[in-house]
């Protein structure tokens, strides 16, 4: 198998749009967690603690996310250095992991958008039961 030096270059716009998203997903949710942190202080609602922590755990995996994210494209570079002093079998080997790292981290987006999408649910649940009481 060949490996040319392009091919983890592909890596670098598709990475750098995925950090970014994942970037703004954690401003998000960390200025979500402030506001509900200022509601907590006035109304001390037992839900708010526990948006909170729903929240904190979307935090954790954001930074895997990144973290992954930041190694894929670590590896990426490395193997491309690999590649251009002709070291082409580590640079694969390197290549494919930056390629597993990628999987990770996509892997655990996947996660985090879920847990969002059941919070959601569990909102809409609320309103619903609401709209209901008052018909």
């Amino acid at each position: 198998m060949t490996l040319s030096i392009e091919t983890p270059a592909l890596l670098f716009s598709a990475t750098s749009l995925i950090l970014l998203a994942y970037t703004n997903r954690f401003l998000t949710i960390a200025q979500i967690i402030r506001n509900l942190k200022k509601n907590y202080d006035d109304n001390h609602n037992k839900s708010i603690l526990l948006e909170i922590k729903n929240l904190n755990l979307r935090l954790t995996l954001i930074r895997y996310m990144q973290l992954f994210g930041v190694m894929c494209l670590f590896l990426s570079v490395f193997a491309m250095l690999l590649l251009y002093v002709n070291k082409e079998n580590l640079g694969i080997y390197l290549f494919g992991a930056s390629l597993l790292c990628l999987l990770i981290s996509l892997g655990i987006s996947f996660w985090e958008i879920s847990i969002s999408v059941n919070a959601l649910r569990v909102h809409l649940k609320d309103l619903s039961e609401e709209s209901k009481e008052e018909d």
